[in-house]
């Protein structure tokens, strides 16, 4: 059973690290479409590498503790008669690596006129480890906070809300922290 297992880390956006992340010879850049359907954890998502675009459907659900993600490719019509019906919906920039054992993907969250509203680094870990590795040393100087494990407030479908974005944000730069 595909078991997700990620930690996440809230970056500074002074507006350099995307164009740096870009330019990094092993970083992988795509550009993703997403939307939350009307049932919980249903999700549609379009990927934009180079010129390869990809449609997928996303079953996620939490179950004894761990989180279950399963993805599926589909039809670009099928993708295009769900994001009708989508819920909350949004766009990022992902920039995306692998460090041994472990995967790194930065998004950056796209308002429509392509302003980053929010910044943050995932890592995807061994099913088993519990312990995240030090965040990766090219967004170090970036580092704002750890989000708490599996704290709802830094889900892709609540940053999908600029406004509340923004406002975690903000709170985050004042306090120097997650609370």
């Amino acid at each position: 059973m595909p078991i997700e297992n990620e930690r996440k880390f809230v970056l500074n956006d002074d507006g350099n690290v995307e164009p740096r992340l870009a330019k990094a010879p092993d970083v992988t850049s795509s550009f993703l479409r997403q939307a939350y359907l009307d049932a919980p954890g249903l999700r549609i998502r379009s990927v934009q590498i180079g010129r390869q675009l990809k449609h997928i459907f996303t079953y996620k659900r939490e179950i004894a503790g761990q989180v279950v993600e399963i993805e599926t490719e589909i039809a670009a019509a099928d993708f295009e008669s769900l994001w009708t019906q989508r819920r909350e919906s949004l766009q990022k920039a992902r920039y995306s690596w692998p460090d041994g054992r472990f995967h790194w993907d930065v998004d950056f969250f796209k308002t429509d006129d392509g302003r980053t509203y929010f910044a943050m680094a995932e890592v995807e870990m061994p099913e088993n480890d519990t312990t995240p590795p030090p965040l990766a040393a090219r967004l170090a100087p970036h580092f704002l906070a750890e989000a708490p494990h599996r704290d709802p407030r830094f889900t892709s479908k609540r940053l999908s809300d600029p406004v509340f974005a923004e406002a975690l944000l903000a709170g985050i730069r004042a306090k120097g922290r997650v609370e």
